[in-house]
Parts: structure tokens; C-alpha cells; sequence
């Protein structure tokens, strides 16, 4: 998984139509919509501002009025074949007077994305989850050390019965690390996803 560190532009020109593309770094959706909204007061003469969003938990597409599925899907297509998360892709057009139709409308604003990735820095991204571990007050100081041999963050420990730590894995880490763990502590031990009740 990749995200972008700064934004990125290009522009094409097709049959004199002119398509503005730019990527944005953005972590939810409330961000992306104030960006368009800048967007669209910036380009003002613009006659369709086309976009695609993937964030944490959230996506969304707009056509803005050309055809269906020419536009937005295409910007989507490039995102997702770059394997992109928390990135709002934007095209801009500007209309030159000559329709292109639905086949170059797809190819515009696909190539608009892509070009804009040319110029774009990425950077990948770790993948975390989180687990939480309960066992026996005697094997505390064992997980705990097993953790620090393995940069594992704890994120929150509490006591009752037994002890309940909630940890902090790397996704590629997770079934080596709780296969150690249960090795480690003889098996006395129940590992959760606190994502699944």
C-alpha cells in the first residue's frame, strides 16, 4: 500500500479540450470535499471537475455531468492498479469544442491521473492491526519482553482476572508474532481481534 506525500499535477490536451489532473494527500472525506470546494472556486470556467476518493474507510466517485462511468471510473481504475489509500485524484476539464465520446473521455481522464503520477512522490505504508492478548499474571513479564525483541507497541494493559494487553502489530508480523507468543507462554494464552466480536 502507497500513499502520496505532496501533490502532483499534469496536464493534457485532447482534440483542444484541456484536462487538468491533480492528485491531493488527504485523510478523510470532510478534507477532499474542502479541496473540491477550492477547486471548483479556483477553476471557475472548468466544465466538469471529475474526482475519486479512497480514504481510510471511505471512497467516493463523481462523474460531474460527463457521461457515466467515462470519467470518475477511470480516475478510480488508476488508484486502485497503484494500490493508493488517503488520495483524492481531481481532473479538471476545460472544453475545447470537439466531443470526444465515451471511448475518449475514458482514455482522457485515465491519462490525466496517470501523467500525474509521473511527477508524484509515494511512499509506502505499513499496514498496523491490533490484538489483544489475555493471559496469566505470571507470563506478563514474558509477552512484555517478547514484544520489545519484536518493536511490538502495547497499547493499553488491563488487570482483572488475568491480564489483557492490547497490542500494536505490523500486518506481515501478526501470525509469526502470535504463534511466538503462544509457543512462549505453553499455550496459556487467548489472542483476539478486537475488530471481530
Amino acid at each position: 500500500m502507497y500513499q502520496l506525500v505532496s501533490l502532483a499535477t499534469a496536464e493534457i490536451e485532447i482534440k483542444k479540450s484541456r484536462f487538468l489532473g491533480q492528485l491531493y494527500p488527504v485523510t478523510t472525506r470532510a478534507e477532499a470535499r474542502s479541496l473540491l470546494l477550492n477547486i471548483r472556486t479556483a477553476h471557475p470556467n472548468a466544465v466538469h471537475v471529475c474526482w475519486a476518493l479512497i480514504c481510510d474507510g471511505d471512497s467516493g466517485l463523481d462523474d460531474d455531468g460527463e457521461p457515466s462511468g467515462t470519467a470518475a471510473r477511470p480516475i478510480y481504475n488508476v488508484l486502485v492498479h497503484k494500490q493508493l489509500h488517503n488520495i483524492l485524484a481531481v481532473v479538471i476539464r476545460y472544453w475545447g469544442g470537439t466531443k470526444l465520446g465515451a471511448g475518449g473521455l475514458t482514455r482522457a481522464y485515465g491519462q490525466a491521473i496517470s501523467d500525474a503520477f509521473k511527477t508524484a512522490e509515494l511512499q509506502q505504508v505499513e499496514s498496523y492491526c491490533e490484538r489483544i492478548f489475555h493471559l496469566q499474571f505470571a507470563d506478563e513479564s514474558s509477552l512484555r519482553r517478547l514484544c520489545e525483541q519484536h518493536q511490538i507497541s502495547i497499547v493499553s494493559a488491563d488487570y482483572a482476572d488475568t491480564v489483557e494487553l492490547r497490542l500494536k502489530l505490523k500486518q506481515q508480523q501478526v501470525q509469526v508474532f502470535e504463534q511466538l507468543a503462544s509457543d512462549l507462554l505453553r499455550g496459556s494464552l487467548q489472542i483476539r481481534d478486537p475488530d471481530i466480536c
